[in-house]
């Protein structure tokens, strides 16, 4: 079992960028053209390395491989990107690998691209690629080639070597453990499961009772074996079930218009272990939108346009308007999903003017919001 954060650690060790590993600051899937860069990395690697895993780091400097962490990202459905754009697509997996020295909401993002034998390619423009465009790494570069791709072992034994020195240990589950119940969330109520004597899950909340039902807030969830945030909200709430062979995580999500919230399940996350030392994760989609009067629908999303063309112009707001500013994310978003077509492209364009608040609230129900849809969209991309 590679325990992930000595898998970045060794990665960002081996000399630099390479055609079997790549790093970035941070990803940004909000826009055509952060999701081409993407993508192009993706058929780079995978066309590069035919047999052996190829591995993406999010959060580290460039110049200095300084480890400054990313946001949480959760999005389980990346790999319906990936199929949607390219021919032939790789497997690809996403993990949040917490470091000792990040805040509680920041991690290193961990793309890992499995082998595959057929050269990717993309089947439909996205930004400036083309159709058909086939890339592959040349040094630290994702370059665009019209020559056939050779089949290559040539990483085979080096990213063996780099996994094998990954492996984990008795000595590193056992300090992930007090680190994370004892270092990380003392103050908070905390627990550990141990499944098939041999996986460890540790989460911790905040207890938080709504009308019958009792949610955990503040949520962080880790697979401790390999070092891996299977969950992390400051906002959101889940509630949690577990059996001797499985662990589900059911996220909630409050929405509402006018003071009135409610809770919505969004997607379950289940985890279920076997006796031959494998796991695995399955995502179900629960969410279903509430829908709301149109007239009035209406009438919110034009005084919110008013609010963001308020904060447009550097206009000082009320403190009404302050507490409709911390709702406008999630109030946009049921505009969008009741039918007002504008109101998501004015959630996106409104990312810097939210992004500059003091109120830090502000910016992650943007963000909140924005995972929500992107989890809707290629969640619809996959049916």
């Amino acid at each position: 079992m590679i325990n992930k954060r000595l898998l970045i650690k060794n990665l960002l060790a081996h000399n630099d960028e390479s055609s079997f590993y790549d790093k970035k600051r941070q990803l940004n899937l909000h826009t055509k053209e952060g999701k081409a860069k993407f993508l192009k990395h993706i058929c780079a690697l995978s066309n590069s390395n035919p047999s052996n895993n190829s591995y993406i780091v999010v959060g580290v400097e460039d110049m200095d491989n300084e480890i400054v962490g990313d946001d949480f990202f959760d999005d389980s459905r990346i790999q319906n990107l990936v199929n949607a754009y390219l021919e032939n697509p790789p497997k690809i997996q996403y993990e949040n690998v917490p470091f000792p020295n990040l805040p509680k909401d920041r991690v290193v993002g961990l793309v890992t691209i499995k082998p595959k034998h057929k050269t990717s390619c993309f089947k439909k423009n996205i930004h400036t690629i083309l159709a058909n465009t086939v890339f592959v790494r040349v040094g630290s570069n994702s370059m665009p080639t019209e020559d056939k791709i050779p089949y290559s072992k040539t990483n085979i034994e080096t990213v063996i070597s780099i996994e094998n020195s990954s492996r984990n240990s008795i000595a590193h589950t056992l300090d992930g453990v007090m680190d994370f119940m004892v270092e990380r969330h003392g103050e908070m109520i905390s627990q550990y499961k141990v499944f098939k004597e041999l996986f460890v899950i540790c989460w911790a909340g905040n207890p938080k009772r709504v009308r019958e039902t009792t949610y955990l807030s503040r949520v962080d969830i880790e697979l401790i074996n390999e070092q891996v945030k299977l969950f992390y909200s400051a906002l959101d709430v889940v509630s949690i079930q577990f059996d001797d062979e499985s662990f589900t995580i059911v996220e909630h999500v409050p929405l509402g218009l006018n003071d009135k919230t409610s809770y919505y399940p969004l997607e379950q996350q289940k985890i279920t272990f076997f006796d031959n030392g494998y796991y695995k994760i399955e995502n179900q989609m629960l969410f279903e939108p509430p829908a709301f009067n149109k007239k009035m629908l209406h009438h919110i999303y034009n005084s919110n346009v008013a609010l963001l063309n308020k904060l447009q112009k550097g206009v000082t707001l009320s403190e009404r308007e302050e507490m409709d500013l911390e709702n406008l994310s999630s109030t946009l978003m049921i505009c969008y999903l009741n039918g007002i077509g504008d109101a998501k492209q004015k959630l996106i364009d409104a990312k810097p003017l939210l992004k500059a608040q003091r109120n830090a609230t502000v910016y992650l129900s943007f963000k909140e919001a924005m995972r929500i849809l992107r989890k809707m969209k290629y969640d619809s991309e996959a049916k």
